[in-house]
């Protein structure tokens, strides 16, 4: 990890773990990834964004715990994981997913991240 991933962390130490987990499997499952550290969030590409890391709240939420993870895909998610879906573009729906334990950082979220790589790449 960059000294400025850990930065990104300085006012939400506790959500450092859960980053790390998510950062660790986004490595070692999906190829030719890189990463751009911003003021709001950061950011996994391949040859687009195809998923970030935040602490974006969605609307319908009253604790401000973890991390919020959202990618992009084709068609709109139907699961209870999904804390909320934006569409900004035709064909493209954004799904916010809150992640409180590291326990979360499974195979389910996990394949949702490389099916966004794979649309993201196909782009």
């Amino acid at each position: 990890m960059t000294d400025e991933e850990i930065r990104f962390f300085e006012k939400r130490p506790e959500a450092l773990p859960l980053y790390r987990a998510l950062r660790e499997e986004i490595f070692r499952e999906i190829e030719d990834v890189f990463l751009r550290v911003q003021k709001t969030q950061i950011t996994f590409c391949n040859r687009h964004v195809f998923a970030c890391v935040s602490f974006l709240q969605p609307k319908n939420r009253n604790k401000k715990l973890g991390i919020t993870v959202s990618f992009g895909l084709g068609y709109k998610l139907d699961s209870p994981r999904i804390a909320a879906v934006a569409s900004p573009y035709p064909a493209r729906c954004t799904h916010h997913c809150i992640v409180e334990r590291t326990e979360e950082v499974d195979d389910t979220l996990l394949g949702w991240i490389r099916q966004a790589a794979e649309f993201s790449a196909a782009k």
